[in-house]
């Protein structure tokens, strides 16, 4: 029997169906009492019904028709989740396959980050096995070096007392043959008695109970007393005395001891090796009652010593401060080699000292400057032409720097002074040439600005003559170089005389030998701490020493160049920035390279004694002054003040510009000055003190900004040091007391008085020199004697009030709260006027 499929696109083609129970389809045929039932076929979800294979002549049943959906299109997913996307199919598909790339690049690096974590701890397992197995060891090969003393001590003990037993055996045999008699001497027996010892008992065997056994005895127990601690330790060193072979005295042994200017009563007796009680024993039999703790003075301590038979060494607290710098030897004179010379650029403000380094090294700092000048100084070297190495120090040329000016003078071998040619010599010229001067430097003078129009170098060389520099154009030996650091003209011939100048001094260090300088400049930086500027002038500095300067110390931890470049080590004339010390010292002050760290704790500590004891001593000394200056001038006030700036060098320089302000009446006190930020401990003591904080160049962080609003403390910040100076010399003008100028107008004579009920007596006056005006001061003279001063309250022309009476012209005039007025009175008329008072 042939079927057709009804699925079959074309008609009309028949398809032979498979009765294979494997295939996609299956059709099941029952046959039941020659009767056919409907035959259904699945194929891929579509129903086709066909007719039964019955007999030839049944007549087949028409089943009834079943409606069958229609098939549904085939649907691409990958275009319909594009186009949900707004993407083209091949967009869609490369950004899959990207998807997929990243997701197998992530499983790829966890699979190596999670093979790395378990070689980690693989290392971390046999690192942790090596080290137990290493740590037994040590233990066992310790163990085994205890057991091997303990056998040997054991040894030696053994052999001791066999070498001593065999010398009491021989004693007791000697001691018995001494003892015989004359039978057994001579080979006869004796019966002697038997020596039966008495009844002892053992050390731990308890005592035979005495007395009455009792209920309370019996609870008790045990109450024998015990042998203490203390006993057992004497017992226990009389034994090793006496087996170290006898118990006498002791020699007793001299010592030196050092004494210094005061020492406790403890540490001599620790210094002599003798018990403190002693030492108290004796004190108290001189007649001093004294304790370990109490402080002797020197010439006690000797005497005490002395009686114990040790000698004496005196010493002084300053001795620590010997050999901190230690000066060349006639031996190093070998190891000295030749060094490069350090130069101070000095001058007046604006002169141009900046600008020329700048024109030297091809730089530009005072750009960098806040207005223009220089308010640091500036440490670094320079390479010249000629392959000369010179290091320069760039001194401020403001007035309120003149301690920066100072330290530069003292730290160089040569001072360049610069000379604005269109300017002449100026007063911190003057101050420079004064500085140079007293450090016996040598001068090199640099006339800058030769390229000005109204430039006169003639007339600075005259000028200079005054403060005895004799330029060499004048027959002395000062070189005047002309220069131009704008147009860069005359800077090769400044070089060659520097170059000159440092040959004919003939400098020259030893670098094997420990370094030592001075402290040009130091600050606190953020996440750095203390930054110190050093300028080493012997020696050669190197990471890791430890420096002392002034009253801190540190082990330099890094060293970085002009250029924040590392420096592993710096010879001489180099200046470094080390970081590592506990603070930022002062600028100028010596630092040395020490040995250990208890020498620079032991320099640093004494310098902070030594430092407040004298601070103590000034403010006893000045007391009674200071308590005589307030009675005498009581209405003097101070404006308290609390700086902060960025180095210590620019803090110093405004508190001393600062305390210089000022006059009998008036003057502002620092109540703290420091570098580095502001700090809430700052805005503390300011708001205690009732001071405002400058602040220079540096800023005030969240918290203390937050705190500063919550006390009310202002922070005014400056950049430029004169902008600062101005402003605080204007606040302390303004606490000046206003003077009064009094200006005479006229005078008036009174011809009669009149009783008015509501105004009191009115003095009807004629104006006789000058004017009246209402409201001006009045002095009421009579018989030439000033009886009232005060003020005019009514001043009337006839009826009406008149603001001023001229000269000849009669008024009626009225005083304020005063009525005693007579015929023939004078009244003085003034006005007052309130100006503002200048410091000078």
């Amino acid at each position: 029997m042939k079927m057709t499929d009804k699925t079959d696109k074309k008609p009309g083609v028949r398809k032979p169906l498979s009765l294979s129970s494997s295939g996609k389809g299956s059709v099941r045929q029952s046959l039941s009492g020659g009767r056919s039932k409907a035959v259904v076929v699945e194929k891929k979800k579509k129903v086709i019904i066909r007719p039964g294979a019955g007999g030839a002549s049944a007549k087949p049943k028409v089943a009834p028709k079943i409606a069958v959906p229609a098939a549904k299109p085939k649907v691409d997913e990958i275009a319909e989740a594009a186009k949900k996307l707004g993407l083209s199919k091949a967009e869609y598909e490369k950004r899959q396959a990207a998807l997929s790339s990243a997701q197998a690049q992530q499983n790829a690096r966890e699979a190596k980050k999670a093979a790395e974590q378990a070689e980690r701890e693989r290392r971390m397992a046999e690192e942790k096995a090596a080290l137990e197995a290493k740590k037994k060891a040590e233990e066992e090969a310790e163990l085994r070096r205890l057991e091997a003393e303990e056998e040997k001590r054991r040894k030696e003990e053994a052999e001791k007392l066999a070498a001593r037993k065999p010398v009491g055996a021989a004693a007791a045999l000697k001691k018995e043959e001494d003892t015989r008699s004359e039978i057994e001497k001579a080979g006869g027996r004796v019966k002697k008695k038997r020596n039966t010892p008495p009844p002892t008992r053992s050390k731990g065997e308890t005592k035979r109970r005495r007395g009455k056994l009792t209920i309370v005895s019996a609870l008790a127990g045990d109450d024998e007393r015990q042998r203490s601690l203390a006993s057992m330790k004497r017992a226990r060193e009389r034994e090793k005395q006496r087996q170290r072979g006898g118990g006498g005295d002791r020699e007793k042994v001299q010592r030196e001891v050092v004494i210094p200017e005061a020492i406790t009563v403890s540490e001599l007796s620790n210094r002599m090796a003798e018990r403190a009680r002693d030492v108290v024993k004796y004190l108290m039999q001189q007649g001093t009652m004294a304790t370990m703790n109490d402080v002797l003075d020197a010439d006690t301590a000797q005497l005490i010593v002395e009686d114990f038979g040790h000698t004496v060494k005196r010493v002084s607290e300053a001795d620590v401060e010997e050999n901190f710098i230690i000066d060349d030897t006639p031996s190093d004179e070998k190891d000295r080699k030749p060094r490069s010379p350090v130069i101070a650029v000095m001058g007046h403000v604006d002169h141009g000292k900046t600008s020329l380094l700048d024109a030297l090294r091809t730089t530009d700092v005072a750009s960098g400057e806040a207005g223009g000048i220089t308010q640091h100084i500036g440490a670094y070297q320079l390479k010249l032409k000629s392959g000369e190495q010179i290091t320069v120090l760039d001194t401020p040329g403001h007035a309120a720097f003149s301690e920066m000016r100072t330290r530069g003078a003292q730290a160089v071998d040569i001072v360049v002074l610069v000379v604005a040619a269109d300017d002449g010599v100026m007063p911190q010229t003057v101050e420079s040439i004064k500085y140079a001067q007293a450090a016996d430097t040598p001068i090199i003078v640099a006339i800058n600005k030769m390229d000005s129009y109204d430039a006169n170098p003639q007339k600075v060389e005259t000028d200079l003559l005054q403060h005895n520099i004799i330029t060499e154009s004048m027959s002395g030996e000062v070189q005047a170089i002309h220069v131009s650091a704008k147009e860069k003209t005359g800077l090769d011939d400044l070089a060659e005389a520097i170059v000159n100048q440092a040959e004919l001094m003939e400098l020259k260090a030893n670098p094997t030998r420990n370094a030592d300088g001075l402290v040009i400049e130091s600050k606190i930086e953020k996440g750095r701490g203390p930054v110190a500027t050093l300028l080493v002038k012997r020696g050669t500095l190197e990471r890791g020493q430890i420096v002392v300067a002034g009253e801190y110390w540190g082990k330099v931890k890094a060293m970085m160049d002009e250029r924040n470049a590392q420096l592993k080590k710096a010879g001489p004339s180099t200046p470094v920035a080390v970081m590592g010390m506990d603070g930022a010292p002062a600028p100028g002050e010596p630092f040395a390279v020490v040995g250990d760290e208890q020498r620079a704790r032991e320099l640093t500590e004494y310098r902070i004694r030594k430092r407040k004891e004298d601070v103590t001593k000034a403010s006893g000394m000045a007391s009674m002054e200071q308590m005589m200056a307030k009675l005498a001038n009581k209405t003097a006030s101070e404006m308290p003040l609390l700086v902060k700036a960025d180095v210590e060098g620019s803090a110093q320089a405004i508190k001393t510009s600062l305390e210089d302000l000022g006059n009998d009446e008036v003057k502002a006190r620092v109540v703290y000055s420091a570098a580095g930020g502001i700090s809430e401990s700052d805005v503390q003591l300011a708001a205690s003190s009732g001071a405002p904080i400058i602040a220079f160049n540096v800023r005030a962080n969240r918290q203390a900004k937050d705190l500063a609003e919550k006390e009310g403390v202002e922070i005014r910040y400056y950049s430029i040091i004169y902008g600062l100076i101005d402003e605080i010399k204007g606040a302390l003008e303004g606490m000046l007391a206003p003077e009064r100028k009094e200006t005479f107008i006229g005078y008036a004579e009174v011809l009669e008085v009149f009783d008015i009920s509501k105004l009191g007596k009115v003095a009807g006056a004629k104006v006789t020199e000058g004017r009246v005006e209402r409201g001006s001061g009045v002095r009421l003279l009579r018989d030439d004697v000033v009886i009232h001063e005060g003020e005019l309250s009514t001043l009337k022309r006839f009826k009406d009030e008149v603001p001023k009476v001229q000269a000849g012209m009669e008024c009626g005039m009225g005083f304020k709260d005063y009525h005693d007025l007579k015929k023939g009175d004078q009244i003085e008329c003034f006005t007052v006027e309130m100006l503002d008072r200048k410091l000078d």
